[in-house]
């Protein structure tokens, strides 16, 4: 079988899956890790390395086939989640992607990041974790006293398999309340993803079941402007329940009007 025209590798195999297993209707299915080994020798495609990076583009940075799309039921869309070991499920779900508010206002932050940092980061998930630490937002963004407990935590939850996450926080409010705020990041043109967060929250009740679990997830919208989520659990799965826009700026920027703006935001 050849590629389609304009048809990548990965668009290939992962249309091939996805109609393997599809019945008119269906909102959901499984299928096994092996089966992008197996379709790929079919379709007589180089699989990468890394076998994940083949899910890791659909949840994150590229759109399913048109042919996939078309499937899902009125107001849903397709999403790849971790069902077990070498395992994974299609589900449509509402809004799996989360992007920024293009009409939430901004808070600038005087930028605290050190020189050195500032003048070698990228834009990348690390980049975007090293401001979020320098600056301390994950504490003005939650309003909890917080600390950086570790960088990819990558653990086994059942009937999940191997999650990862990009950093772990943990914090007490002023009533002694204990927090863990696991962090998502996402720079460049990656895209955050509800699965993610999904993903989270079974970290959290698995490893931390003591803490109240407040997932985060952080992108860079522009070099200097950092978005940033926080998410709950509902009755109809994963909702989120506060989003900030900062601007990292210089001490000098923040001006009386921008002080004085800030006061009388309702929070």
């Amino acid at each position: 079988m050849a590629l389609k025209p304009k048809q990548n590798r990965y668009s290939a195999i992962i249309e091939k899956i996805f109609f393997a297993h599809f019945k008119p209707g269906a909102t959901g299915f499984e299928f096994a890790r092996d089966e992008l080994v197996t379709v790929a020798k079919k379709l007589k495609i180089e699989l990468p390395k890394n076998l994940g990076d083949v899910i890791y583009s659909f949840r994150y940075r590229a759109a399913f086939p048109a042919s996939i799309l078309d499937k899902a039921p009125p107001g849903l869309e397709w999403v790849i989640r971790p069902s077990g070991k070498a395992l994974y499920t299609f589900a449509a779900v509402s809004a799996p992607r989360i992007t920024p508010s293009p009409l939430l206002g901004e808070t600038k932050i005087p930028d605290a990041t050190p020189g050195i940092i500032v003048r070698y980061a990228l834009t990348d998930e690390q980049a975007l974790l090293a401001r979020v630490r320098y600056n301390r937002l994950i504490d003005i963004f939650t309003g909890v006293v917080c600390y950086s407990l570790q960088s990819h935590l990558r653990t086994t939850v059942k009937g999940m398999g191997q999650v990862e996450t990009d950093e772990i926080y943990v914090g007490v409010d002023r009533r002694g309340a204990q927090y863990v705020f696991p962090v998502q990041a996402k720079g460049g043109s990656d895209n955050l993803g509800i699965v993610q967060i999904e993903q989270d929250f079974a970290l959290c009740a698995a490893k931390f079941p003591g803490l109240i679990c407040t997932p985060v997830a952080t992108q860079f919208m522009t070099d200097n402007v950092i978005a940033m989520f926080a998410f709950e659990q509902s009755s109809g799965g994963v909702r989120v329940a506060a989003e900030k826009h900062y601007r990292l700026v210089a001490p000098d920027d923040v001006s009386p009007d921008d002080l004085a703006a800030y006061r009388k935001r309702i929070d």
